[in-house]
């Protein structure tokens, strides 16, 4: 195709020359109704799987609508293994972190629930709506699994052996163990092999005496600081996401 579609779509359905895509209600809502497109328009697509496709759109109705796959525009491409595990605060802030997670490449997402964190529950499919649209914007083609909430001590109880885990610790803030010496010092590893990695970080209270003991006893946790100043959880997650995918991941 001469010209990219400018709408991207995320879709759970198997794309290939010729496929024809069936459209949900609010697929079909956005694109012909928010949107105005017509029969003729292009729309790229793609379902994490497939990489990304120019899709054409030959049945459009209010409650319906279908899409042909014409031609690949790009690869499927996989993140780095990496995984960000957090600590649900405020629900925008959640959702925020969500969103970056989505867009800077975890693969993974996992909300925790430690000692002192506020909530109780989270809306785990209005949270992975949220990766799905990130994912859509930033021109990704691999959508994260965000997880229901689980207890910390569970995931911490059945952790890989092999994977390694960056511990965010708020209380190491200007100490001597800030997260660009730990990342200069294995420069060149690539987190995709040798059982992959993840990021811990923790709610608006912090860690407890009792977790941070519990994480100091695992081989593959590394306590870090984010630099000489306590981050919010939602900046915490930017910033360890950043240093990670620049020193291990797909950004170097």
């Amino acid at each position: 195709m001469s010209v990219k579609a400018k709408i991207r779509l995320y879709v759970e359905h198997p794309l290939g020359q010729g496929q024809s895509v069936p459209l949900s209600r609010d697929q079909a809502n956005y694109l012909f109704n928010v949107m105005r497109l017509q029969t003729g328009a292009m729309v790229a697509l793609f379902n994490g799987a497939d990489g990304e496709w120019q899709a054409e759109v030959v049945e459009a109705g209010k409650r319906g609508g279908v899409l042909v796959a014409r031609d690949q525009s790009a690869p499927q491409r996989m993140p780095p293994d990496l995984w960000l595990l957090f600590a649900p605060i405020k629900k925008a802030r959640t959702d925020f972190i969500v969103e970056k997670a989505a867009e800077m490449g975890a693969a993974r997402i996992l909300p925790v629930q430690s000692e002192f964190t506020n909530a109780e529950r989270v809306r785990q499919d209005r949270l992975q709506a949220h990766a799905v649209e990130a994912a859509e914007q930033c021109g990704g083609v691999f959508v994260p699994p965000v997880e229901g909430l689980q207890k910390l001590d569970r995931v911490l109880a059945a952790w890989p052996e092999t994977r390694a885990l960056v511990f965010c610790d708020e209380g190491l803030a200007g100490g001597s163990s800030p997260l660009a010496a730990l990342l200069a010092r294995t420069s060149g590893e690539d987190i995709r092999k040798d059982g992959g990695a993840a990021i811990l970080i923790g709610p608006e209270g912090g860690f407890s005496d009792a977790e941070r003991a519990r994480l100091a006893s695992m081989p593959q946790a590394v306590p870090v600081a984010l630099g000489p100043r306590i981050l919010r959880a939602d900046t915490a997650a930017v910033a360890a996401l950043t240093a990670v995918q620049l020193a291990w991941g797909d950004w170097g």
